[in-house]
């Protein structure tokens, strides 16, 4: 379980290369000595096995946030929560899952996608009083 945990962190991150059009590659901002990596790509890009293992539903209609927290080169415990929202202003709350795994921690969560559009994302990342927020618009696809 804990390889297949990996190689989804893995193919979090390497997804750009295999879709530039449907997603964006990582992402990071820096909040002094805390960095935040964030991406977010459609769930049909996850081998199914990989998507069981991390308890995620792969579907054209589901979208992934991925979010990981780096202090001093590593990783640290925060609080990570969210909302996505279309261009109507319709939000939904993203959930995230704090996933740890050999020496790795990571949070995920999953949206809907029902057809192409920018969407909004405000991610808060809290780790002891400080609260950071990240918002970014990403154009987002269905899959396929």
């Amino acid at each position: 379980m804990g390889r297949l945990i990996t190689t989804l962190l893995a193919a979090c991150l390497s997804l750009s290369a295999m879709a530039a059009d449907a997603i964006k590659s990582e992402r990071q901002e820096t909040f002094g000595d805390v960095t935040v990596h964030y991406n977010t790509f459609n769930s049909t890009y996850l081998q199914p096995d990989i998507a069981k293992a991390a308890e995620l539903i792969r579907s054209k209609n589901q979208g992934v946030i991925n979010v990981s927290v780096i202090k001093d080169g590593k990783p640290l415990i925060a609080n990570v929560t969210g909302t996505v929202k279309d261009l109507t202003s319709q939000t939904v709350t993203l959930n995230f899952r704090q996933v740890t795994e050999q020496g790795a921690i990571y949070y995920i969560a999953q949206y809907p996608v029902e057809q192409q559009e920018t969407r909004t994302f405000e991610i808060k990342v809290q780790n002891g009083d400080k609260i950071n927020t990240i918002n970014f618009n990403q154009e987002l696809f269905p899959g396929e």
